[in-house]
């Protein structure tokens, strides 16, 4: 009998991709990364609970390109500063990737709002481009030109803030208790420019990054870097709190239950 792909795997299949895995090597990608300050009240209107924000109403949106052999990625992140308790990090709002399968992992064992999109990084000589682009709208760019090398800073520990949950079957709310990752990822730098240009954030009813405008520019920078993740569950939220923000994760939230039309089973 030929072998039924769809079949389960044996002990040792499934042993050799976890393998397989482990053993990736580095991975370097090249980024657009733009810090700004923004309106305070919108940060912490932003904020599922228990995430609070920080003493600083920063935004952070990272723009990258991965040239893995023979699958290019585009890969962004529009996060805010946050901090669960003692620990200080990011909270992405919207993580746009040019392929579904660096959705997957990211969505289901992390609980990154990841969404398919456009990820643009060009350099031409001095000038960048880089932007985020979904439903034809490049809802966030930035644009400059090169002003000198930065001393490379040393490795570090880099934590974002998701929820993982699963939608109700019934749509009454979710199936089990969401719970609140932190994600932590060792980092490394082996080029680094500073960038002198502009943020610019476009309006769009599926990414309203604008309501978090760019009040003061901290910085821009290009450069290389690569890292690894691990993620943990750091406790289990409110059900009921963290509903109200459900929508971050959707285009559109009713379509979370939409089934296929009748007679297409």
């Amino acid at each position: 009998m030929a072998r039924v792909r769809y079949g389960a795997r044996t002990g040792a299949e499934i042993a050799a991709t976890r393998t397989a895995s482990a053993r990736l090597p580095d991975i370097w990608s090249t980024g657009v990364v733009a810090v700004w300050e923004t309106d305070p009240d919108s940060v912490a209107a932003v904020l599922p609970p228990p995430l609070k924000p920080t003493g600083s109403p920063l935004v952070r949106v990272n723009i990258s390109k991965v040239d893995l052999p023979g699958y290019p990625l585009g890969a962004g992140s529009f996060a805010v500063a946050a901090a669960h308790g003692e620990v200080e990090g990011w909270y992405p709002l919207v993580m746009p990737m040019t392929h579904e399968r660096a959705l997957t992992g990211g969505r289901e064992v992390f609980g990154e709002p990841k969404k398919l999109g456009e990820v643009t990084v060009e350099r031409d000589g001095l000038v960048v481009r880089a932007a985020l682009a979904r439903h034809g709208i490049a809802f966030v760019e930035v644009r400059g030109a090169v002003s000198g090398e930065l001393p490379l800073p040393e490795p570090s520990r880099k934590t974002d803030f998701y929820f993982k949950f699963l939608p109700a079957v019934d749509g009454s709310g979710f199936d089990g208790d969401p719970v609140l990752v932190h994600c932590v990822r060792h980092e490394k730098v082996r080029r680094l420019e500073r960038v002198t240009g502009d943020v610019v954030l476009r309006e769009s009813g599926y990414d309203p990054v604008a309501d978090l405008p760019v009040l003061r520019l901290r910085e821009i920078t290009v450069g290389e870097k690569t890292s690894d993740q691990s993620g943990r569950v750091a406790e289990r939220v409110d059900a009921q709190a963290l509903l109200p923000y459900v929508h971050q994760r959707y285009d559109d939230p009713l379509q979370v239950h939409d089934g296929p039309p009748e007679g297409s089973r």
